[in-house]
């Protein structure tokens, strides 16, 4: 396993990787400059970055989440949201065909190990209203304004 550091617009990130794929990005308070950083998570920082700067509008770098089956099904479907645009929870659900599923469908997205890649902050309630995410709302504000997938708001209205 190999781990190296990002500094981004909206926090710090932890990406970690085995030989072959990226299998998580984590938001985390620290920072440490690595000397030596393989060349997987080279470019998976050079797509963070490029993302960032609206350079890219989706990633290539190969990804491994770990997780259950029901789990990849969903983090599968959030990889086919469109950048700048948004999906409820429950058509997320009708999309994997069971609209009972939507807690589910949540507790998944709420679990999905390799965020911004696997964009689960593209997901928000019927109402339009953002509802959680891991690294916080300010964060999955951020994010879907830099898509422009939401007006500039405050999340205080």
């Amino acid at each position: 396993m190999f781990e190296a550091y990002f500094k981004s617009p909206i926090g710090n990130l932890q990406i970690v990787a085995n030989d072959a794929y990226i299998i998580q990005i984590s938001f985390v308070d620290e920072y440490f400059k690595m000397d030596l950083i393989p060349n997987l998570i080279k470019d998976c920082m050079k797509q963070l970055d490029e993302y960032f700067k609206g350079e890219r509008k989706s990633f290539t770098v190969p990804i491994n989440p770990d997780g259950t089956e029901f789990q990849g099904r969903v983090w599968n479907k959030l990889c086919k949201i469109p950048y700048g645009k948004t999906i409820s929870y429950i058509e997320l659900a009708r999309q994997l065909g069971d609209e009972n599923a939507v807690r589910a469908v949540g507790t998944a997205n709420g679990q999905n190990p390799i965020p911004i890649i696997i964009p689960c902050h593209r997901v928000i309630g019927n109402d339009g209203s953002l509802t959680g995410y891991a690294g916080g709302l300010l964060k999955k504000q951020w994010l879907l304004e830099h898509e422009g997938a939401i007006q500039q708001r405050s999340l205080f209205w």
